[in-house]
Formats: C-alpha cells, structure tokens, sequence
C-alpha cells in the first residue's frame, strides 16, 4: 500500500487526467442508493467533473481513492480503500489513498467523531469497487470477444480460464472508461471476502516511524509567524489590562494582541514567543464563580437531593414498586473531569487574506472551522478553505474549534499567515474537558431477586444529560425512573472519547453488579435474565438489540472461562455504545500480596471487521484507554484553576500496569456498525468489578488509585 501526500483532491485527479489517463469512476457520498458513473478525464483535467469522490485506475495499475474524512489514528485511511479493493480484486500493493480536503457541498459527514465513518461510507465504497470491476471484464471480454460471465478477477487482473488469458487492470483501464457503468452492480457475498477481515497494516505506518511531516505540529510554511496563547489562569477570570512593554522588546517578537478573553504572543520560532508570553503583566477580574473541587462535591449533594431534575424516561409505577421492595439497592457512582491530553497538543495555521482564508491543520470538524473562520472574519464560507492534516489524537478534544478560532484571530489582526502551537500545559489547563458527574442509583427487588423496580439520577457539570435512558437496563425494568440535573458550570467541557456511556457504563454496570450480589445471582446470569425477560416482555420501547447483546455476554463469558479460574478474582461488564456492543471480563491476580490487573478478555459486536488489525488495535486501546483512566485520571480545581498541568501531576497510565487483552470479535455478517469507542464504556466496570472480587470493596469513584482499597499503592 502505497501512501499520496498531496491535499487536494482536485490537483491529484487533474494530474491524474493529464499523465497517463485511466479509468475514473465518480461515486456520490450523499447519497448511498446513487450509481458510480464513469467521468471524463478530460473533464477532470478542465476541473468540470462534479462528483463526490473518484476512483481512479491508471494506465501503470495503480488504484487511487479519496479519503474525506479526517485521520486521528482510528485507521479509516485504511480501511476505505480496503473496502473498495475488496469488491474491485484489487492488488493491494497498488492501492494508493488521497486525504480529502473539506468540501461540504459534496461529501456528507466529513467528521470523525460517533465510531460512524465507515457504517456510513460501507455501501458506497463497495458499490465504487464492484462497477470498477464489472468494467474491467466488460473491457477484457469485449477485446477477447468472450462473454463477459466467462471472466474472473483477482489481484489487479481479468482472467479468461477457457483460453488462459489475463489481462491488469491497467491495460483495461482506458477502454474501460468508454464503457456506460451499470446502474446495479451485484455485491460480493461475504464469505468470499479476501482482503477484509484480515490484518492490513495502516498505510500511515511507515511514514509515522520514519518521521515524516505529516501531523499539524509539522506543517511549516516560509513566512509564516508563530504564536501562542495566554489564557486566563482559571475559569471565571476575564481580562481587564494587559502590559506588553516588556515581551515586545523581545528577540524575534514582531507583536502582541488581543482579542476576546485571550492575549497573543507573535514571533519568529515557538521559543522566542513562549519565552516572550512570559513576561507578559496580564490583571483579570472575576467575571464568574470561580470553583473548586470542593465546590463541586457541595453542589454535587445539594442537587442529587434537592435538583429539579429532567425526566427523561418513565416506566410502570415506581413508587409502588419501591414500597413493596423486599430490597432496596442503594449507590452513588462519581467520576471526575478528565483532560484529553492527546499526544500531539492543539495547533493550528491560518491565513486570512482579503480575498479569503487558508486553514489547516488537524481537526475532527473542519467545517465546524470553516464555520468559525468566516464569522470571525466576515468572510463567506465558500472562500475559506480547510485542508486537514493527520492528527496526533482527538479523543473529542479536536471536535471543538476553539483553537482554529485562535488561529484566525491573530492572523486577521497581524495581517499574516500564523500557526498557533500550545504547549502541554496550554492543552491540560485550557479545557475542554470530559465534565465531572455523580449518580445515584437505586434497585428494588422482590422476594425472588428480581429487579422490579430502578431508579437513576445523574447529575453532571456542564454535561447535558449525563444519562442515556433508552439503554440497558432500560426495558427490562417493569418500573423505571431516568432523570438529571445539569449545572452550569465556568468550567468548559466537550465531547470525550465514547461521550457521556464513557463514565455511566462504569457506574451502570458496576451497580448491576451490586445488584446481582444482593438478588443472590451470578452477575453474568442476572444479566441475562433480564435480557431475556425483556425479550419475552419488554417494558416499554426496547432500543438495543437482545440478541447481539446476548451473544457478546455468552462469548466473553465462554472464553473467559467465567467462574471457573483458580485464584483468578473476575469482574463483568457489557455495553452498547455507538451501535456495538462489548462484553468484557476483567481478571486481577495477587502480586506480593496486591490486587493486580493482568488480563481483559473482550468479546466485541462491530459487524463485518474491515481490517483485523486496525480493529484489534481500537479495541485494545479503547480498553488501555478505559483502565487508566479509570484508575488514574483526575483533575482538580481550586479558585477555578486546574490544580494538574503536566503528566507528573495527571497521572496516566504506565507500561508495566496495561493489562493483557484478548479480543474476540462475533462473526454475524452484518454491515459494520461502528468501533472507535465502544470498547472504551465497559472497561471501567469490568476492572471495578473484578477489584471487588478481590478485594470485598467496592469502587464507587474514579480515579480508583484513590480509594481504600489502593491505600498505599502509587
């Protein structure tokens, strides 16, 4: 697999056109029932093609894509071309892939964000895949004068059995392109796939370890300034006067402005403006509350109890239920705000000119940064362009604009092209975070040990709704309450891998459990019944799939060999999340006579896997990602200022502390449905259940390193 640097979709295709030729096949992104047609490469050449995306076959067999969507290391790069070689029988050697820039007008979801990107893109790749295909034997069979049916493809190549004639693709590809696309095209039947559900490597790899400019902290251009932001120190201040005297009589600074809540430092290279943004004399005034941790617990109590709480689901008669209890299960789960902290800070170029804005740089929304460039500027959307680098993790964080805001700001007011660069404590203190939540869950059960009545309030901080009703265990509850209370809070928060089910599947399933333990019930068979019960006779709209989540739970359990481990302490959890589903098994041992992690067994609903290895990867760092922070991650506050602004004060987690995981992924034939986050919401509880096994103490609040249980252990 071959790697392209170029940006522009545009430039690539009209090249493509202009040396050499071949076939191309525009393909429409909006809308997944359209056929592939067959574009002129003249046209593409005139820029007169007017098509979502091409697929182009060159006269020297190579095989070219656009990829729209951006690349945070989730692996789509990869895996859109995979799906499109898989259906044309392509040689995958000769497979190249273009990273789209932003065009709105023609491609639809040009996000990554939702684990949605390849369930949306499925149907559309493989119906580009398989007219290519069907125009190359169209080509051979009309040059052999054979009937079309008689042809076969494999590895780059029309075969012809009857005579032993073959012919690459490349020889076919011009007089393939004076062929009419059909308007149906039949699909390949999964069990003949060759190239998905096998390990690919990402087309990024050898470019990442070679060190070449591929990410936004990279792009360099001559000329260009540098500049970094001073933002308030905590939350709730706002600027009031600012003394620049000293900084601008620094070397290589060539100014100092601000603009909104924020002061920018201009200069020639990132040391001299970080240096420079360090003498700066900035006074702020309160302009909000400035709260602390302390606070938040106060105001956590206060409206656990006393809120106005949003009603979001309602079944049954639930104070009836709870009166007739024989039972009554009572919890409250907290987790903490939490910084992204991606490897790669936010950065971000920008150059506004008269006649439009240039952007780039790495960014989950560039139309979302469009759209912020041209309030700023006044400039119409149609003049801005946003061409969008690899990034060096989102995690959600890149979902917000707030740094390409930052970028166009300086940029307009120094009147030149300017890269913004944060440095590591820029990133950790400057938000937006994962918000802070706490629950409070409460279970009533009957003589029998069934679950008869459930109750959950969430309240969280700058959150929304920190709930997700129409989840398990909502519908096989006969009497069920979901409801929350939003604080607003100076604190700015956002969207944080697997947003919100990242820290409610924890708190959901490691209450189940406790549930479980009072009914009398093994903790994977309570959840079972109540599947099954919900299945028999749902209460209320069931919006999860039963079975799929049932089969998830029977494998991991299977392979877990759940309950039957000598010494071996095991802790469940399952969830759907962003159209899949998980089960995972968390194992702790006794070491030196501690509690400790060592394996998570997975069993993992995403549909058809694309790319084993990319999929085996997401999953594996959803569940690394879900155990550290769980155990580790927390960030506080005091006067509104985070008290942690580097990795020595956020603690992530180490290489000797990442558990083994072992992924088992169901094989239902169905269309993919999404993976980038699901693994991540069961980990949590999976590790709190099995500490508790271990150690007869529950894990109600996160980081778990600070509770009674871990007392002693760093």
């Amino acid at each position: 697999m071959q790697q392209m640097t170029t940006s522009s979709r545009r430039e690539f295709m009209k090249a493509a056109a202009l040396t050499g030729g071949g076939l191309f096949l525009g393909f429409n992104w909006n809308h997944a029932e359209a056929s592939p047609v067959v574009v002129s490469g003249e046209n593409i050449a005139n820029g007169l093609a007017d098509f979502n995306s091409y697929l182009s076959i060159g006269t020297d067999n190579s095989i070219t894509i656009v990829s729209p969507n951006p690349e945070i290391g989730q692996g789509i790069k990869t895996a859109f071309p995979l799906v499109v070689a898989e259906e044309l029988d392509a040689d995958w050697s000769k497979v190249k892939t273009v990273q789209g820039a932003l065009d709105n007008s023609k491609f639809e979801r040009q996000v990554t964000g939702g684990s949605g990107a390849v369930p949306h893109s499925w149907d559309r790749l493989r119906k580009a895949g398989a007219t290519a295909r069907y125009l190359l034997i169209g080509a051979a069979a009309k040059q052999w004068k054979v009937p079309a049916s008689e042809c076969t493809t494999d590895t780059g190549k029309v075969f012809h059995k009857a005579s032993g004639r073959s012919l690459p693709y490349g020889d076919l590809a011009i007089a393939a392109s004076k062929l009419e696309a059909p308007k149906e095209v039949t699909l390949k039947d999964p069990k003949d796939f060759k190239l998905i559900g096998t390990e690919v490597a990402n087309v990024d790899n050898h470019n990442i370890a070679t060190g070449k400019p591929m990410f936004g902290i990279d792009f360099h251009r001559d000329g260009m300034l540098i500049a970094q932001i001073q933002r308030p120190k905590a939350f709730g201040l706002k600027l009031k006067s600012v003394d620049a005297v000293a900084a601008k009589k620094m070397p290589g600074i060539v100014d100092v402005v601000t603009f909104e809540n924020s002061v920018a430092v201009v200069g020639k290279s990132t040391w001299e403006v970080k240096k420079a943004r360090e003498v700066l004399n900035i006074e702020y005034e309160k302009g909000a509350d400035l709260e602390s941790s302390a606070d938040h617990d106060r105001i956590f109590k206060d409206l656990l109890v006393n809120g106005q709480p949003k009603v979001h689901r309602k079944e049954g008669d639930i104070q009836a239920a709870f009166e007739e209890a024989d039972k009554i299960i009572t919890a409250e789960y907290q987790c903490p705000f939490l910084a992204h902290s991606p490897l790669e800070p936010m950065n971000f170029f920008a150059h506004v000119r008269a006649d439009g804005v240039e952007l780039i740089g790495p960014t989950q929304t560039p139309d979302r940064a469009r759209g912020e460039a041209s309030k700023i500027t006044g400039i119409p959307a149609d003049k801005i362009t946003v061409e969008m680098t690899r990034q060096g993790g989102g995690f959600g964080r890149r979902l917000a604009a707030d740094y390409v805001r930052e970028a166009v700001f300086v940029s307009k007011l120094v009147k030149a092209p300017v890269k913004v660069i944060w440095t590591r404590e820029d990133d950790m203190t400057g938000g937006t975070y994962r918000p802070a939540v706490r629950y409070r869950f409460e279970a009533a059960l009957n003589r029998a040990g069934d679950m008869v009545g459930y109750k959950l309030r969430g309240v969280g901080m700058n959150a929304g709704n920190p709930t997700r009703e129409d989840n398990f265990p909502s519908g096989a509850v006969p009497n069920l309450l979901i409801d929350s209370v939003d604080h607003p809070s100076p604190i700015t928060t956002g969207p944080w891998r697997a947003p919100i089910t990242n820290f409610l599947a924890y708190a959901e399933q490691a209450f189940l459990d406790e549930v479980a333990e009072a009914a009398g019930k093994d903790p994977v068979q309570f959840r079972i019944e109540l599947l099954e019960n919900a299945k028999a006779k749902p209460y209320g709209e069931v919006k999860y799939d039963i079975d799929r989540m049932l089969a998830v739970i029977r494998l991991a359990a299977e392979k877990s060999q759940w309950g039957k481990k000598k010494g071996v302490h095991q802790g469940f959890s399952v969830y759907f999340s962003h159209r899949s589903y998980v089960a995972q098994v968390g194992e702790v041992v006794a070491v030196s006579g501690a509690p400790v992690l060592k394996n998570v067994i997975a069993a993992v609903d995403c549909g058809i896997v694309v790319n084993k290895g990319g999929s085996l990867q997401q999953v594996r760092g959803g569940v690394v990602d879900g155990t550290g922070h769980a155990m580790y991650g927390n960030l506080t506050f005091k006067d509104g200022a985070p008290q942690q602004n580097n990795f020595d004060g956020f603690r992530i987690i180490r290489m000797n502390e990442i558990p083994e995981v072992d992924v088992h992924f169901v094989d239902n034939g169905i269309a993919p449905t999404g993976l980038g986050e699901p693994a991540l919401p069961p980990t949590g509880a999976a590790v709190a259940n099995a500490f508790y096994k271990a150690t007869g103490k529950r894990l109600r609040n996160q980081p778990f390193i600070l509770e009674e249980a871990f007392k002693g252990i760093s």
